[in-house]
């Protein structure tokens, strides 16, 4: 397929934290307006591997990168590359739910605000709260305090604040970790939904998860992809003996 029709295309993508390799020779199509679910042990690369799509490990010093990834045929990497608009365009959701010490309508306009967007910051925020199945629990209070939510309704307010700058990839690095079973499955149900309009790669432990939520699954261990394929075919015919091993709990 065309670069400029994925989302991104990776090729023998290299990170360094200092002289540590990282992650080594990845190779990897994210299909657009789909979910790519990354699974694999602590410490095995994806989390660091999502923080290379929208560049924050630039944040880290002494790390590098060595390989192409191309957003829509873009090189993220190149010199032109402007990275305030690349994490506009590649948002991120964290494991934790970060609200600002703010009001709940002042998160979400935060975005739009602090970019100069010429937007109707009211429609903005009741159509990124809409998106991110809020708007009706917080819609009478949305000069409240957001640290006043509950931890799921706080983790779906961090994804409308992303939604907010029109993003056209999400990225989630285990964003349902910290929430309770009926959270998590509400955010799941929006990650569903949100896949009609955004790309959408998520990071997590969870096996049941990945098979739930994704369209493709990447095992990765020990900084390497195993395995790139279709959920389905991922977890019913693995072809590499270590996927069938870490899927079945036999190691990892």
């Amino acid at each position: 397929m065309n670069t400029t029709q994925l989302a991104f295309s990776v090729q023998q993508l290299d990170f360094y934290y200092g002289s540590s390799r990282a992650l080594s020779g990845i190779n990897l199509e994210i299909q657009p307006q789909q979910v790519t679910a990354l699974i694999g042990p602590s410490g095995c690369g994806k989390s660091t591997f999502l923080r290379c799509l929208n560049r924050m490990n630039d944040t880290i010093h002494g790390t590098r990168v060595e390989g192409k990834i191309l957003l829509k045929g873009e090189d993220i990497y190149s010199k032109e590359m402007d990275v305030v608009n690349l994490r506009q365009r590649v948002g991120m959701v964290f494991q934790k739910p970060n609200p600002f010490p703010q009001t709940i309508y002042d998160n979400v306009a935060f975005g739009p605000r602090v970019m100069g967007m010429d937007v109707n910051l009211d429609e903005v925020v009741e159509k990124s709260l809409v998106a991110a199945a809020l708007w009706d629990e917080v819609k009478d209070d949305l000069k409240s305090d957001a640290l006043g939510l509950s931890l799921g309704q706080q983790q779906r307010l961090c994804i409308a604040r992303v939604i907010a700058v029109q993003p056209e990839v999400i990225l989630m690095d285990e964003s349902t970790s910290a929430l309770d079973p009926i959270a998590t499955l509400r955010v799941e149900e929006l990650i569903a939904d949100l896949k009609k309009e955004y790309t959408i790669v998520i990071v997590t432990h969870n096996m049941q998860q990945a098979a739930r939520v994704s369209d493709h699954t990447g095992l990765f261990w020990l900084g390497e992809l195993v395995e790139f394929a279709p959920t389905t075919q991922m977890f019913t015919t693995p072809k590499e003996e270590l996927t069938e091993a870490y899927i079945t709990g036999r190691m990892g």
